[in-house]
């Protein structure tokens, strides 16, 4: 059952997911009708979940559920990575490879590999202030707050200098 994202309670889990590209603005249509429909049919063993999505920079995907309305299951988890497989093969995206990283450069998102981001923050072109986009986050509260940080607040310091 569809809900919109701002009506969720902070407590709600998601689940993020960075396209290797930016998206254009029919490719942000079209993901928005199918994940509508999607969530609108996301059940956990025949009970309906209350979900929503959103698309932030033109680039990530960001599904969330309310689990004080229904947990989610293994299957029902099952079911939402298989819709963002599906908007792969329909938009020729990758969505799920972990190995890219983001972060910006200014308002330019750049999307590296992880060994070229380790590079980077070698040579110092990526600092602690460096802003990167914790992917890892699990509920709305957090993404609110702990998505989009200096590198140095993210599991991303490791890489640093």
């Amino acid at each position: 059952m569809f809900t919109e994202y701002k009506n969720l309670p902070d407590n709600s889990r998601v689940w993020v997911y960075q396209a290797n590209r930016e998206l254009t603005q029919e490719e942000i249509e079209y993901i928005s009708a199918k994940a509508l429909l999607f969530i609108d049919n996301w059940t956990r063993h025949g009970d309906d979940l209350k979900g929503s999505f959103t698309i932030k920079y033109n680039q990530f995907l960001v599904l969330a559920v309310d689990e004080s309305f229904n947990n989610v299951s293994g299957c029902s988890i099952d079911a939402s990575v298989h819709f963002v497989q599906q908007l792969e093969k329909e938009l020729t995206l990758d969505f799920t490879d972990k190995m890219n990283i983001t972060f910006k450069d200014g308002d330019i998102i750049n999307l590296v590999k992880l060994a070229d981001f380790q590079t980077y923050a070698q040579a110092k072109k990526i600092t602690g202030e460096t802003i990167v986009f914790n992917n890892m986050v699990n509920t709305k509260a957090a993404f609110e707050k702990e998505w989009e940080v200096p590198a140095k607040n993210s599991w991303h310091q490791r890489f640093l200098a």
